[in-house]
């Protein structure tokens, strides 16, 4: 028998989304993917080749835990250069992607019955992970009236003596919203007086669009940095997400304990990989600013783009890659064939060969997650597609 804690949980609807798309292209189908989080863009040239030279020297072999020390001293003067913020190698731990550092955070944290505060929409794996180290995941609603911005008296009603940490993720996967100072504050304000850890989930924080500022809420304040857990990683900001390296920056305690996880779980991250999201760090960062100028542009036209289909609506997203959709007219109209926004997933994939992930996957019904991390020929194929697909729907 298997054990209860996964019975908590469901696969990761994006994964799940994305495989039954590879189904279809096995069978000879033209599928266009909305669905995975994953820049389109190769990894940096400079990059594979730090990786390729780490091979030929021989930095094959294992690594200490948390990291090998000139990646940590990287990670060190990127969090100074770019954020503001001080850290020692003792404060930082590097891990098998940001899920894994997410995970191994919650695994540290959590005892049973701890709850965790989560804004929603969300990303799937945040109350998943939490449910599989016996936490429990405790939502708060933000509205798309109000830009999905997160109320900080609604936050202050859904505290109580069991929360343990708050969940932020901005730029959001997977409405693009980025959380201003002022509401930072009243987060930073909130978690001081509970004596709250913050999970600052910051992997988006390069792909920010229209001058907006990604403001990392550890720079506050030195008090407000010794209760923040900082996780970021370079699969989004370099195009990296097959090399699994993601990282987090937080009090020693906090991060000692997850080195011991991880010693007992994975050991270290590919050596390899390690070697190459030096460079990433410390190379240049040319290639970064093309892609942020590339996927606004995408996202210019997706916006437009949908918006103009009946049925159909979005906001302007300010960062991440993510448009999300507000599919709820669609369903009403065509309730003879979709009741829900998984409903209207499938019907895409399967009648028009596009793929999305449903808005309940990220805790709100009624919404679409569309990735512009596609070219932009896709785009415009795949929004025909969809053109066609929902005037099919109210058929």
């Amino acid at each position: 028998m298997l054990a209860e804690r996964i019975g908590r949980v469901k696969p990761s609807a994006t994964l799940q989304m994305n495989t039954k798309a590879q189904e279809l292209k096995a069978k000879g189908l033209d599928v266009i993917s909305f669905g995975v989080g994953e820049p389109d863009f190769d990894t940096p040239e400079n990059v594979k080749e730090a990786a390729v030279r780490a091979i030929r020297e021989g930095k094959t072999k294992y690594t200490p835990v948390g990291g090998i020390p000139e990646l940590k001293d990287a990670i060190i003067e990127k969090l100074q250069r770019d954020n503001n913020l001080g850290y020692t190698r003792n404060e930082i731990i590097v891990s098998c992607g940001a899920k894994h550092t997410l995970y191994n955070i919650f695994q540290v944290l959590l005892n049973r019955g701890d709850e965790v505060i989560i804004p929603s929409p969300y990303w799937v794996s945040y109350p998943a992970q939490v449910l599989l180290n016996d936490g429990v995941p405790v939502f708060v609603q933000t509205e798309e009236k109000d830009d999905f911005t997160l109320e900080i008296d609604i936050l202050r009603e859904a505290i109580t003596p069991r929360t343990k940490a708050i969940v932020l993720n901005s730029p959001s996967n997977p409405t693009g919203q980025i959380y201003d100072r002022k509401c930072l504050e009243g987060v930073a304000e909130l978690a001081l007086n509970r004596n709250l850890y913050i999970i600052s989930d910051e992997i988006y924080e390069k792909i920010v669009y229209d001058g907006h500022q990604h403001i990392s809420i550890a720079s506050l304040s030195e008090e407000l940095k010794k209760r923040t857990i900082l996780v970021n990683g370079l699969s989004k900001s370099h195009a990296m997400t097959g090399w699994r390296i993601g990282y987090a920056a937080g009090p020693e305690e906090v991060i000692s304990a997850m080195t011991k996880v991880q010693s007992q779980s994975t050991s270290n991250p590919t050596s390899i990989a390690q070697w190459a999201a030096v460079e990433a760090l410390k190379g240049p960062q040319d290639t970064l600013t093309e892609m942020v100028t590339e996927f606004d542009r995408r996202r210019r036209f997706l916006v437009d783009a949908i918006n103009q289909i009946e049925g159909l609506s979005c906001r302007m997203p300010k960062g991440a890659f993510y448009l999300f959709v507000n599919v709820k007219e669609a369903i009403e109209r065509g309730r003879r064939r979709v009741s829900s926004s998984s409903d209207l997933a499938m019907y895409l994939l399967e009648e028009i060969q596009v793929a999305a992930v449903p808005g309940e996957a990220f805790g709100r019904e009624g919404y679409l997650r569309l990735s512009y991390a596609l070219s932009m020929e896709r785009l415009q194929e795949g929004v025909e597609r969809i053109r066609k697909g929902i005037e099919q729907l109210y058929q």
